[in-house]
């Protein structure tokens, strides 16, 4: 019986792998399915290889390097599986690798860095501003006014590392797009380097200004975690094992606005669109997709679902979903008749059995994810004079996943918020849990009231 091989470049037809002109930050499942799948698409991907390097844990590099960053994306439709082998990542490296890191910023040839390290990657404070208090960042600050190549942990300091790199090596301007799910990502990280910079060495503050373009981007599609299954199937259909295969939808929509001074790949061409302004579609993306996912993923997950598609099948769920997209809907300032064609292409994603998007992974992070996904509305209703039911679930769903019931709490940023939700009974706790995620909200006797209703009807 013949082995099957391990996927990599020496298999025949595969591409080769690119010159390395994209760095990306936070190597996972989403990229790979989003940015690298428009860079593998664009016209002159040949020109534009990206090195990935990894979040927290090395698992992505152990994984990929053997395979010369190679792996399969399965697209999931309705009717059944499409494969697709990957080529655009041209190396793969662990979060530890610092001077691999730091020789890819100071090459002439780079062009952009890229992240997705989810909300809570951008250890940010009050008002977007860096949280310079957190030990990490003491930490990591420390590090790079004593050597400028000392390794760092969070993601502010790895770009400040990179950019004191690049200087350095006089090696020219660059482009950093934020890829995450952040209202305004690219002027947020604008502050947060700029701040960290201005604590490491305050000429780099003038030297980013002048060389740096941080660029914005909306970013979706829904992309679930590897399985065995995946790993399974994959072999059966194409022939070979890939360690690290990515489920996800057939639905894919980047919206980016930047000035890429040294370049970028004509992504458009794959399907991405340019735009001067990306607040609109990052507001509609924003509130409806990720809002709702965020109420499904606590609300759905305390009525023992376990993914999208079960949870969207609960009648009482597409209720509270409905009755937090009209609250949204009604604060968007996009035309009704667009919204509402969004949403119905929203519920037809969310119905696809075959993508399996697991609530225990999207619940994670609440602490980050609720202040730009819910919160927005819901102030906007408050302003408006009216109570916002649908946003009080989504709040409701997160007090009780606080409180041990449904998904796993999965959260760094949750600890003042686990304990003020296990201090007591539910209905004399809210108002603490609700200071956690902006100050005085627990105070709103009204909203409070809203939370513990439904509560007790989430759970009925």
């Amino acid at each position: 019986m013949t082995a099957t091989p391990r996927l990599s470049r020496s298999l025949p037809d595969t591409p080769a792998a690119a010159p390395v002109r994209i760095v990306h930050l936070g190597v996972g499942n989403f990229h790979r399915a989003h940015q690298a799948w428009y860079t593998h698409h664009a016209p002159d991907a040949s020109e534009w290889g990206i090195a990935a390097f990894t979040g927290r844990r090395p698992d992505q590099a152990e994984a990929l390097s053997p395979q010369d960053g190679l792996y399969t994306l399965v697209v999931r439709g309705p009717e059944g599986d499409s494969y697709e082998l990957i080529g655009s990542l041209s190396a793969v490296h662990a979060a530890s690798e610092q001077d691999a890191y730091l020789g890819y910023l100071a090459d002439p040839a780079l062009a952009i860095v890229t992240m997705t390290v989810t909300e809570h990657g951008y250890v940010r404070g009050e008002g977007d501003h860096l949280d310079a208090r957190r030990p990490e960042v003491l930490t990591d600050v420390s590090a790079l006014r004593e050597d400028p190549r000392s390794p760092v942990a969070t993601m502010p300091a790895k770009l400040v590392a990179g950019l004191l790199a690049r200087r350095a090596a006089g090696a020219g301007p660059l482009t950093i797009l934020s890829c995450d799910n952040l209202p305004e990502n690219g002027s947020v990280t604008r502050t947060l380097v700029t701040e960290l910079a201005a604590l490491v060495d305050e000429s780099l503050v003038d030297w980013t200004e002048a060389n740096v373009d941080f660029a914005t981007s909306m970013v979706d599609r829904i992309t679930p975690a590897t399985t065995a299954d995946d790993r399974a199937h994959v072999a059966a259909e194409r022939g070979y094992d890939d360690a690290s295969p990515v489920p996800t939808e057939p639905f894919s929509e980047w919206v980016i606005s930047g000035a890429f001074p040294a370049g970028r790949p004509r992504w458009e061409d794959a399907g991405a669109k340019v735009v001067d302004d990306v607040a609109p579609h990052e507001r509609r993306k924003l509130w409806l997709l990720n809002g709702s996912h965020s109420q499904l993923a606590y609300v759905g997950s305390v009525r023992g679902h376990t993914t999208i598609d079960q949870a969207i099948a609960d009648p009482r769920c597409l209720a509270w979903v409905e009755q937090f997209w009209d609250e949204a809907q009604a604060n968007l300032g996009l035309p009704d008749e667009d919204v509402s064609a969004y949403r119905a292409a929203l519920l037809d994603r969310y119905r696809n059995e075959r993508v399996r998007h697991l609530l225990a992974q999207i619940a994670s992070d609440g602490s980050q994810k609720l202040p730009v996904r819910t919160l927005p509305t819901l102030n906007a209703e408050r302003a408006a004079g009216r109570v916002p039911v649908g946003a009080a679930t989504t709040l409701a769903g997160w007090v009780l996943h606080l409180r041990g019931v449904g998904a796993p709490v999965k959260d760094p940023g949750a600890g003042p918020a686990q304990e003020a939700a296990n201090a007591g009974d539910l209905a004399d706790v809210v108002p603490a849990v609700l200071n956690t995620l902006q100050a005085d909200l627990g105070s709103d006797a009204d909203l409070v009231a809203a939370v513990v209703a439904q509560a007790a009807a989430i759970q009925e």
